[in-house]
């Protein structure tokens, strides 16, 4: 009986404790997280949103995606179009940029300055109106610079339920002009922007800024080497023409949107100096041949490799039709004078509308790089802009007024339309990845208390890290 007892006893104590073994097994099964959802889940998951392709890259996701956008966000149930963005995306925990050449989209895997300096994720979006990212039928009224910053917008609207740490914007040449308009329409969105070597276009018609930049920029000598090639191209017109019309031939180059041949040859001769210096250093001057004694091949091959003799045939101005329009009707467009051509040359610098097709309405807006340049002056708020100094873009930088907080603008010494932080002097350099790492909210501890100390964040990669510099064809008046 005692024995009986006694094992009831324990079968009880087991029976009981078994079950409080299940319900702590059960209870911290139920306290467990569902397993995370996967990034790209989480990214298709956003209404619009379609994976065009994921490319693998060590470290990261990349993503080619479209988004669904309205053809005009003042009226979005008129139409939508599909806008083509990627996104490297490297943990949720990270910063965030977000980054425009207000162009094309590259699909593959790239980082921009920022990106590495914060060792953050990127979101990289594709232009309105270029190639695939047009709306079906084209209405061109809907191509301006509101429009493109509502489009960020409503990107940076989307991913920011992902991506919840701080955002920055950066972008060069037009990239560097669209973060600053997306800025100026949107000033709550971002947390900085770094806008590189951003043209800044005010008064359209007034362009002796530029003369100026062309009469003292990189040394005489070198001035006058490129002058002589230009006036021996158009002393030559007749020859290198015909060794045009050849390759003209050869390529299937046709000239309706600009007119003629003609005027393509003289549009390619009168960017070389402005192409020279935008893409060159002063130290590739030793490289231009001496006009004089040049032969016409020498001559139509420093030609062809700074100009580019494709860039105002038809299919070279398809590409970038989106980019004079905008040249024509908002941005504006630089002018030159170029004395040294006087005589010889026959149309002179030629308007945006000579490189867009007939077929397509431009006005331009005297008001609307005013409003933003004002903007600027008066608002700007954790903002940086780097320019070249040897860089023809450079000539009507953005400036910055008494009102503004926490914002800059650097110069890079002898850099062309390549300058970046870190070709600043090395005071600057310090204090702008500072800064950066700091509106980012990354900066450590050392950098906050001596900027001297501020590096970049992520190792360099020679892969995510070069630079694809767009070469943009030169703006008209």
């Amino acid at each position: 009986m005692r024995k009986t007892l006694g094992w009831l006893l324990s079968l009880v104590v087991l029976i009981g404790t078994m079950g409080a073994a299940g319900s702590t097994a059960q209870a911290a099964t139920a306290a467990q997280p569902a397993a995370a959802t996967d990034i790209k889940d989480q990214i298709l998951g956003i209404p619009g949103m379609s994976l065009i392709e994921e490319k693998p890259y060590p470290g990261y996701r990349f993503f080619v995606l479209n988004y669904e956008q309205p053809v005009d966000h003042r009226q979005p149930w008129k139409g939508t179009f599909k806008q083509r963005l990627t996104l490297l995306h490297k943990d949720v925990s990270r910063p965030s940029v977000f980054f425009t050449s207000g162009y094309n989209v590259n699909t593959n895997p790239r980082r921009s300055e920022p990106t590495t300096i914060i060792d953050g994720n990127q979101v990289s979006m594709e232009y309105r109106f270029f190639t695939p990212s047009r709306p079906d039928p084209a209405n061109w009224s809907h191509l301006d610079i509101w429009q493109a910053a509502s489009d960020q917008h409503r990107i940076f609207t989307a991913l920011k339920k992902i991506y919840k740490k701080n955002w920055l914007a950066t972008g060069a040449s037009k990239g560097g002009m669209t973060a600053t308009y997306y800025e100026r329409f949107y000033p709550r969105d971002m947390d900085g922007v770094v806008a590189y070597v951003a043209p800044n276009d005010v008064v359209n018609n007034e362009d002796s800024a530029y003369d100026r930049f062309f009469a003292k920029v990189g040394t005489k000598e070198c001035r006058d080497k490129l002058n002589a090639v230009q006036r021996e191209a158009l002393v030559r017109r007749e020859p290198l023409e015909a060794k045009y019309a050849v390759a003209a031939a050869e390529n299937g180059w046709t000239f309706t949107t600009i007119g003629d041949l003609d005027k393509a040859y003289e549009a390619v001769v009168l960017d070389y100096a402005w192409a020279f210096w935008q893409y060159s250093l002063l130290a590739d001057c030793a490289s231009v041949p001496a006009a004089a004694t040049a032969s016409d091949q020498q001559l139509w091959d420093t030609i062809d490799t700074i100009s580019g003799f494709s860039a105002y045939a038809d299919q070279g101005l398809e590409t970038y039709a989106p980019y004079y329009y905008q040249a024509g009707t908002q941005l504006g467009s630089p002018d030159i004078k170029q004395p040294h051509l006087k005589g010889l040359s026959r149309y002179g610098y030629q308007p945006p509308r000579n490189f867009v097709p007939r077929d397509i309405p431009m006005a331009f807006q005297p008001g609307a790089m005013a409003d933003v340049d004002k903007w600027v002056r008066d608002n700007a708020h954790q903002m940086l802009f780097v320019y070249g100094q040897n860089d023809p873009w450079g000539a009507e930088p953005f400036r910055l007024g008494y009102g503004v907080r926490d914002s800059y603008v650097m110069i890079a010494p002898g850099a062309n339309h390549g300058a970046n932080v870190a070709k600043l002097m090395d005071g600057e350099k310090a204090l702008a990845t500072s800064k950066i790492l700091q509106w980012a909210g990354v900066a450590p501890a050392a950098a906050l208390a001596d900027a001297g100390k501020a590096a970049p964040l992520a190792a360099p990669d020679a892969q995510l890290d070069q630079r694809d510099l767009e070469r943009e064809p030169q703006l008209r008046p």
